[in-house]
């Protein structure tokens, strides 16, 4: 996924860059405290795919991809492709891996799979995230189409799905989103992401056919048991930090705002294309979707959201300080009154929100020093010292919620 419209596809989910040397939080609302400083400019989800040139398709595939026996593929599920294809890795995040593929004729699509190593099976279901989209396609909640999936891994090594290739902007780096959008689009930005959470939420999950995707209660207790055996298992050393935020957010759960809804699970600004106008054209990123409790989507974003006054940054550059971007307090009530939900629980999620971001990024660094996105980048030899930092301000947070 790439900002300013060329290569808005699909990024995985949330893997902040490396950090310069961690700051203390400051400044801005208490609901959300500023996370630890990274370097500004650079990409905030990670280095690039791997797998050679950014700007020119690989017709003999890159890293990832057997270009051969996708394009075959491509032939029969595809019908519009015209080969021979190009494979371009997207830029994004560090979890799946996502390229563009164009044909002769000017075609383009996106091709979601797996890392090439250190593959958590809940982590990198394609057929689930597969599912996800498909399902909320007829909804009001804009995704991609998609074309198909790819389970039998004779074909590339691993499952995979192709999806649309969205049109429009991915406000990622504050550079360009100051460049492309004044204050009224972002102003516009802001509440149409709110607007699309809401619908998102507003959705029955019987209706299109995802009431299995998760149990319908116990969100809490579920989610915090998932991320602690994720951390178990992709954890590089003792952080005493984690453990104790998990045992401070099992004790203190609080009662659900009502039926399970689809939770996104990694919903934030970068994780949707935009129109120049500012609404949402589609919402990237569903391999954390589940059945839930919505104020964690809500708790998650505004972990993301910095503010003009915060000395540091959760994924290295911040579009949500420029003028036009709403607070994370006016963001919060927007939420509550589009959507009838009490967030009076929300410092809780919000605490979780940087625990959860801690457990994902060692993973991130696990996969990394195993090899699995490549070689040559040694940013992810900082992510250890980030992952204590998120761990750090977890704690913060789940003491002002009162656990």
């Amino acid at each position: 996924m790439t900002t300013g419209g060329s290569d808005p596809a699909s990024a995985a989910p949330a893997a902040p860059a490396a950090p310069a040397a961690p700051a203390a939080p400051a400044g801005g609302d208490p609901t959300a405290p500023a996370a630890p400083a990274a370097p500004a400019g650079g990409d905030p989800a990670g280095p690039a795919a791997p797998g050679g040139d950014q700007d020119a398709p690989l017709a003999s595939g890159p890293a990832g991809i057997r270009a051969g026996a996708v394009t075959d593929w491509f032939v029969e599920h595809v019908p519009e492709a015209s080969p021979p294809l190009g494979f371009v890795p997207i830029r994004g995040g560090q979890s799946n891996l996502t390229y563009r593929v164009t044909d002769q004729a000017g075609g383009s699509w996106v091709l979601r799979r797996p890392p090439l190593s250190g593959v958590l099976p809940s982590a990198h279901d394609m057929g689930r995230e597969h599912r996800i989209i498909t399902a909320l396609g007829p909804t009001e909640v804009p995704v991609p189409l998609t074309y198909g999936l790819c389970t039998d891994e004779t074909v590339n090594g691993a499952p995979f799905y192709v999806m649309e290739h969205v049109d429009g902007i991915v406000p990622r780096e504050e550079a360009s989103v100051e460049q492309q959008f004044g204050p009224g689009e972002r102003r516009a930005a802001s509440l149409s992401l709110v607007g699309t959470l809401v619908a998102l939420h507003r959705v029955d999950p019987a209706a299109v056919g995802l009431d299995q995707l998760g149990r319908p209660g116990g969100y809490a207790e579920r989610q915090l048991r998932r991320w602690q055996r994720q951390w178990e298992q992709s954890r590089t050393r003792d952080l005493p930090a984690v453990d104790e935020v998990h045992r401070r957010l099992a004790a203190g759960i609080p009662e659900e705002t009502g039926p399970a809804a689809i939770v996104h699970g990694d919903y934030r600004l970068d994780n949707v294309i935009l129109s120049p106008a500012g609404q949402v054209r589609a919402v990237l990123d569903w391999e954390l979707c589940t059945l839930g409790e919505p104020l964690a989507d809500l708790g998650l974003l505004l972990v993301y959201w910095s503010e003009p006054t915060d000395e540091t940054l959760p994924l290295g550059t911040a579009p949500t300080r420029l003028p036009g971007f709403p607070s994370r307090s006016e963001l919060a009530a927007a939420y509550a009154e589009a959507s009838g939900r009490p967030v009076d629980q929300l410092d809780y999620f919000v605490a979780f929100g940087y625990w959860k971001l801690a457990v994902i990024l060692e993973g991130v660094y696990a996969r990394f020093a195993a090899g699995a996105y490549g070689t040559g980048d040694t940013a992810y030899q900082a992510f250890p010292q980030l992952v204590a930092r998120l761990a750090d301000l977890a704690l913060h947070a789940v003491e002002r919620a009162g656990r």
